[in-house]
C-alpha cells in the first residue's frame, strides 16, 4: 500500500512538473471551491499551500526574470557570431538557471501535496485530470480555443 501511494505521489508530480516550466502552476487550485469540495480540502491545508506557494512565488519570478536576461544574452551572442567558448558559457549559465528554477518548482509543488492526505491525493488526481480535461492546452503554434 505505502509503494502505491508513492506511485501515485511521483505520478501526480510527474503529471504537473510537465504543465509549464516555470508558470508556478496551472492555477490555484487549492483556492477553486470545485477542487476544494472534489479533494475535501480543509481550510487549514488551503492556507498551507497558498503559504508554501506565496513563499515560493517570488524566488520563481526572480529566477525567471533572471533566465528571461541570460537567455537574450545567449541570443546576442549567437547572432553576434560569438566564438563556441563564449557559447556554451552562456548555455552553461542558462541552463544552471533552468535546472535552478525547475527544482525549486519541483519542490514546492511537492511541498503542496504533502498537505494533502493519501486519500486526499488520489481525488486530486482525478480532480485534476477532469481540469485538464475541461481546460485543455493549446500545443505549440496553436491559437486557444476559447468555451
Amino acid at each position: 500500500m505505502r509503494q502505491r501511494i508513492g506511485g501515485q505521489l511521483i505520478a501526480i508530480l510527474l503529471l504537473l512538473a510537465g504543465a509549464t516550466p516555470v508558470g508556478a502552476q496551472s492555477f490555484a487550485w487549492w483556492k477553486d471551491a470545485q477542487f476544494q469540495k472534489d479533494v475535501a480540502l480543509t481550510t487549514e491545508q488551503c492556507a498551507r499551500i497558498d503559504n508554501i506557494f506565496q513563499t515560493t512565488l517570488p524566488k520563481l519570478r526572480e529566477s525567471k526574470e533572471d533566465l528571461d536576461k541570460q537567455e537574450s544574452k545567449l541570443s546576442d551572442l549567437i547572432q553576434d557570431g560569438a566564438d563556441e567558448a563564449r557559447v556554451l558559457k552562456q548555455v552553461d549559465r542558462v541552463e544552471a538557471i533552468r535546472a535552478s528554477l525547475n527544482k525549486a518548482r519541483t519542490l514546492m509543488l511537492l511541498h503542496e501535496r504533502q498537505v494533502l492526505t493519501p486519500e486526499q491525493l488520489v481525488k486530486f488526481k482525478a480532480a485534476y485530470a477532469q481540469w485538464q480535461k475541461d481546460h485543455p492546452r493549446p500545443r505549440p503554434g496553436e491559437t486557444p480555443v476559447k468555451k
